[in-house]
């Protein structure tokens, strides 16, 4: 036997050889052999087991000590005592240290062998106490997938009742400590394999005693909420979330987002580790539970976490998709995350740019799950861009890639994104506060979004960009008096706007000064609406300011400039009046127009001719806009009239979102085509697009009053057949024309959206004429204080509203030249809903005073008898030269123009705001500003230098209060974003006194 085992160890023999004297030894074991023989044939046994050279050895020592065990079961439970098995896990053996894997399988196959012996049960019990401290020490995955083994097979050696408890919570520890360096497949392969294990371990362990699931889960939750710095939990805890019973997700997540004693520093780590998870390959449900955890922080409105987290995590969610194993649970989260983030398109913006890459891989692919889940993936991506409407440059790239696959009809998009939403925008301006990016490369200011305010954003914006208003504003002296006006509100506003330091400016206070009251704040409103009342606030506000310092003895007229402070005088400046430039024909001392009228405000002239005698009545009236209706049949959403064409249109088309129905102004019926303004309209899509020109000559041209709405003749003393027209007589320094897109249908009882594409000329030309002279017996009505023009769509006859008056005839037109300066988008299929954006420039108002067009305009054509001839009333887009467009509007056709869509301002191009609904069908041009061009070569027509001085080429010096407000606020913007802690940050609410009632940070 000696001269056997010596073989055994000697490795001079063959491996034939060396199976040989396996075989003899193997066939002995049947036979008498001594204690001492076995003992010894035990122990070198252990030592191949342990120690052995290479695989052979080891696999010859197992096949040696099983076989004797089995022949001879009494001296091996001699030899495998209690005392051998605690020195094996706590000192290892020899050179082999305790942690080892291999001592762990040595217990293991010795265990087999002494199932059904009674020793074996003390040995049961020193495994339970010391595999609990192994656990504790956190041995590798290798180390730990053993153990898993064996007390899967073992199940007297699990530790029980509370130290099994804590045997669980150990353990989930120990995984969370796991890592895998790994690079290789198969490696990858082998840890994967050593997690699942270890995982099945627990579920048999959380099934055998129930008692021990709800602590581990505590400990799960423990682990990946910890902020330690130094401690990133192993996405390995994936693996437990397949074993935990799917009936207790709602019980677990409503218990940990009520727990008042989790942080939320906590629970976001939390909710971020779970994402992680979404990498595991094996792991079943964690999407469940990552969508379960995120729609219990929306129930108690953590909205903060769900921002934070949405911003953090969406890239890596995405990043997902490109991994067949985890491709599906990444597009249930990565579609909740993004449907329910509907207050910003920040979420969406973030992983825009990665899209194109994954469709076209997913279309290489050609695999039928790939098929499928691109079908899945477009129709989120389309839903995303209706939402987030007002990116053409963005989603340019992303349509081209998707436009062969099926998209959702708008039914179906807007049953997706009601499904999800979890906040409000209110909700979500506070965490702004947390994230405060530097401007954008414009180095423009956006506007956040305070909930369904994107109207109030756009029209914001494009006041800002009309410059010389702007500018106007910027440079008023409003003293104490003023402090609460809504234009001391509004220069504030521009003032953060011009020089904050903020990405995005969050205007609160002026959203609540200039909110009409009918407004529900939260809820989707029209854009035009609110820029009618805004301009009127602010135009009566000044009347009122005039009305109450003209009442003063010793307070200069408000339309004169500044004066030497002498014998007690008070400028129109310190009395809050703006310091405005004159305008055609009245000089600076005595124009008191207010700043709306100087900068938007022109006048109408209505006049209607009794087709009978010839007798006409005219009325002039003053308009801050142009309501521009669509001609019925040239409409892609037809007006719904009854009788003849010469008929009136009745209160048809209207405005967006709460707007009126009615037309705010326009006639009430006009002829298919007018002769007179050489304009034809004829429908068919063969026809080119209208054009904004086209809009207004429809809105000139002559209409005929008959039937029931015939014209009451004062002269004939009985109702006649009428011609009414409308002629500019004084045109606005900036023009507003508001689009009327929305036609009733008055078979379904809905309004409907016009979708008609209209070509946006960068530069116009308005026939404006001078009033024509007016005898005593005249009774043209006065003007009236408002700005608003009266709807001549009025239910009564326009006819009995005016007297006749013999009116001379009218000089020819001169021709104004307009230059585009702001167009503001709606987004959307119905009046109902939608989102409004801007595409704006900033024009000189210096430049474009003294710029001249290359042919200027003149009042007339000269006919070949050397006669000058009249020209026809038609509104035109000028013909110019594309050189001369591009100087009139600024030098950089390509780069001058911004988009800005609530807090995102970028880049854009004149291309970009005339193409836009070509590429965008339901993004279409509502609100149009065009500036008024100098053709004279003289100084602009609001005078070349204003009250104070400045000229206005440039941007004013700011006021010694305004410049406190925004470097405090800037001040506090950078103490916030460079983590000064609060305690030593500059107070914000010192700018209470004289800021409009500024009280609180803004971003």
């Amino acid at each position: 036997m000696d001269k056997i085992l010596e073989a055994l160890v000697s490795s001079s023999h063959s491996v034939p050889v060396k199976k040989a004297i396996v075989k003899k030894v193997v066939e002995a074991a049947e036979k008498e052999v001594t204690a001492e023989q076995c003992q010894a044939l035990y122990t070198l046994t252990t030592r191949l087991i342990f120690l052995g050279e290479d695989a052979f050895q080891k696999q010859v020592g197992f096949q040696v000590l099983e076989a004797y065990a089995r022949y001879h079961r009494a001296d091996f439970e001699l030899f495998f005592s209690k005392d051998f098995v605690l020195g094996l896990l706590q000192q290892g053996y020899g050179p082999l240290d305790r942690k080892d894997p291999a001592v762990v399988d040595y217990i293991h196959g010795c265990l087999r062998l002494l199932i059904s012996c009674p020793s074996v049960l003390d040995i049961f019990s020193i495994i339970q106490t010391e595999i609990l401290r192994m656990v504790c020490e956190r041995p590798e995955p290798a180390l730990c997938a053993c153990l898993a083994t064996m007390l899967s097979d073992f199940v007297q050696c699990i530790p029980r009742e509370k130290a099994a408890i804590l045997f669980c919570q150990q353990l989930v520890r120990t995984i969370g400590y796991f890592h895998c360096p790994a690079s290789q497949e198969q490696e990858l392969r082998e840890y994967v394999d050593q997690v699942t294990k270890v995982s099945t371990l627990l579920q048999n362990i959380w099934k055998a005693e129930p008692v021990t699931l709800l602590p581990s889960l505590q400990e799960v939750f423990a682990i990946i909420s910890s902020t330690d710095p130094s401690f990133d939990p192993s996405i390995a805890l994936a693996s437990l979330v397949q074993h935990i019973p799917l009936q207790m997700i709602t019980v677990l997540i409503k218990s940990l987002t009520t727990d008042q004693n989790v942080k939320d520093t906590s629970m976001t780590q939390a909710l971020c580790r779970m994402i992680d998870w979404l990498s595991w390959p094996l792991a079943h449900h964690v999407e469940m539970w990552v969508i379960a955890l995120l729609k219990g922080l929306a129930a108690v409105q953590k909205f903060t976490i769900l921002i934070d987290v949405t911003l953090l995590k969406i890239e890596l969610v995405f990043n997902r998709l490109w991994y067949p194993i985890v491709r599906q649970g990444a597009l249930v989260v990565l579609s909740h995350m993004l449907l329910s983030f509907q207050h910003s398109p920040e979420a969406f913006h973030l992983v825009v740019p990665h899209i194109v890459d994954l469709v076209q891989s997913l279309k290489r692919d050609g695999l039928p799950t790939s098929k499928a889940f691109l079908l899945h993936f477009t129709e989120l991506v389309h839903c995303m861009m209706y939402q987030y409407s007002g990116f053409p440059d963005l989603y340019d790239d992303i349509l081209e890639a998707i436009k062969e696959l099926p998209g959702p009809g708008e039914e179906k998009i807007k049953l997706v994104l009601n499904q999800s939403a979890w906040t409000s925008q209110s909700n979500s301006f506070a965490s702004g506060l947390l994230r405060l990016p530097g401007k954008s490369e414009t180095g423009k200011t956006g506007l956040v979004n305070l909930g369904n305010t994107c109207y109030m954003n756009s029209i914001i914006q494009t006041l800002f960009s009309a410059t010389d208003f702007r500018r106007r504003v910027l440079s008023l002296h409003l003293n104490d008096a003023t402090a609460n006006t809504l234009m001391k509100k509004l220069q504030l506003l521009f003032t953060f706007l011009s020089h904050t330091q903020r990405a995005a400016y969050a205007p609160r206070v002026f959203f609540e000064a200039s909110r009409p009251p009918w407004f529900n704040a939260g809820s989707q409103q029209d854009c035009s609406e609110y820029l009618r009342f805004l301009l009127d606030r602010l135009h009566e506000e000044e009347k009122t300011i005039q009305v109450l310092m003209s009442a003063k003895p010793n307070v200069v007229s408000p339309g004169n400039g500044p004066s030497d402070d002498t014998g007690g005088e008070t400028s129109a400046e310190d009395a809050g009046v703006s310091p405005v430039a004159p305008v055609e024909g009245k000089s600076e001392g005595n124009d008191e127009r207010t700043l709306i009228e100087r900068m938007f405000g022109g006048r109408l002239s209505t006049g209607i001719r009794c087709m009978t005698c010839n007798s006409v009545s005219e009325k002039e009236e003053p308009f801050t806009d142009l309501s521009l209706a669509f001609c019925p049949s040239t409409t892609s959403s037809p007006l719904q009239t009854e009788g003849p064409s010469e008929e009136p249109r009745g209160p048809c088309q209207g405005a967006v979102n709460g707007g009126s129905e009615a037309p705010e102004i326009g006639p009430s019926s006009k002829p298919v085509t007018a002769s007179t303004t050489g304009v034809h309209f004829v429908p068919g899509s063969s026809e080119p697009p209208l054009s904004v020109p086209d809009l207004v000559d429809y809105f000139l041209a002559p209409e005929i009053l008959d039937k029931e709405n015939a014209y009451f003749c004062q002269k004939c003393g009985s109702l006649q057949r009428a011609e009414r027209g409308m002629r500019v007589v004084a045109a606005p320094e900036y023009l507003i024309l508001t689009l009327l897109r929305f036609s009733y249908d008055a078979k379904c009882h809905v309004r409907r959206k016009i979708l008609d594409n209209v070509t946006i000329p960068p530069l116009m030309r308005l026939p404006v004429y001078a009033p024509p002279p007016k005898h005593s017996s005249s009774s043209s009505s006065p003007p009236s204080s408002p700005l608003q023009v009266d709807s001549p769509e009025s239910s009564e006859n326009l006819a009995k509203k005016l007297k006749p008056s013999d009116v001379g005839v009218w000089p020819a037109a001169q021709f104004v030249s307009y230059v585009l300066s702001s167009v503001v988008m709606h987004s959307g299929m119905s009046s109902e809903s939608g989102h409004y954006y801007s595409y704006g420039r900033n024009l000189n108002g210096a430049d474009g005073a003294q710029h001249h067009l290359a042919n200027p305009l003149a009042l007339g054509e000269e006919s070949g008898n050397g006669q000058t001839e009249p020209i026809a009333l038609t509104c035109s887009g000028a013909t110019h030269p594309k050189q001369e467009v591009e100087e009139v509007c600024g030098g950089q056709p390509a780069g001058d123009w911004l988009l800005f869509n609530d807090s995102r301002v970028t880049f854009t191009s004149l291309g970009s705001v005339q193409n836009v609904t070509n590429r965008f069908p339901k993004d279409t041009a509502y609100v149009l500003i065009y500036r008024k061009q100098d053709v004279t070569g003289g100084q602009n027509s609001t005078g070349g230098v204003t009250a104070n001085g400045m000229r206005l080429g440039s941007e004013p010096p700011l006021q010694k209060e305004l410049m406190d407000a925004v470097t405090k606020d800037n001040k506090l913007f950078l103490q916030v974003r460079e983590g000064v802690p609060p305690c030593r940050r500059l107070s914000f609410l010192s700018l209470n006194t004289g800021h409009g009632g500024v009280t609180q940070p803004l971003a």
